[in-house]
């Protein structure tokens, strides 16, 4: 695949998260725990025919050994990482916690979305695209 194509893929898989995640938000408002829209989320992304991936395993690598292990809210189509908060207020702390998952995944693209108010929130975050 070369990099429009590639480009290409990404905007159409994150187009559809979008729309998802602002069906959820519309559907459920805000309030509830962010289990609760993870679990509409992952719904949503299905019936729209995304594979997605819930609690995505990640491992962070120091000098060849594992250091640490976390897990993303969701990997979908194997391509877009997705971090999922239920806050106020999103701080420059949850777009590291993204950064820091393209770091150790080497995926191209993390979104952020916040379900913690009336409208939703969604922040995109690059890698090395």
């Amino acid at each position: 695949m070369n990099t429009d194509e590639h480009r290409w893929e990404l905007n159409r898989i994150t187009e559809k998260i979008i729309g998802c995640a602002f069906t959820v938000s519309n559907t459920l408002g805000c309030g509830f725990l962010e289990k609760v829209y993870e679990n509409a989320l992952v719904h949503e992304l299905r019936k729209a025919g995304l594979r997605v991936h819930p609690q995505y395993p990640i491992k962070v690598y120091y000098d060849g050994i594992v250091v640490g292990e976390f897990a993303a809210d969701l990997l979908v189509e194997q391509l877009v990482l997705v971090e999922l908060k239920a806050i106020r207020t999103m701080t420059e702390k949850d777009r590291a916690q993204c950064l820091n998952y393209i770091k150790a995944t080497n995926l191209p693209l993390c979104l952020l979305i916040n379900f913690g108010n009336p409208k939703v929130e969604i922040k995109r975050i690059a890698g090395n695209i």
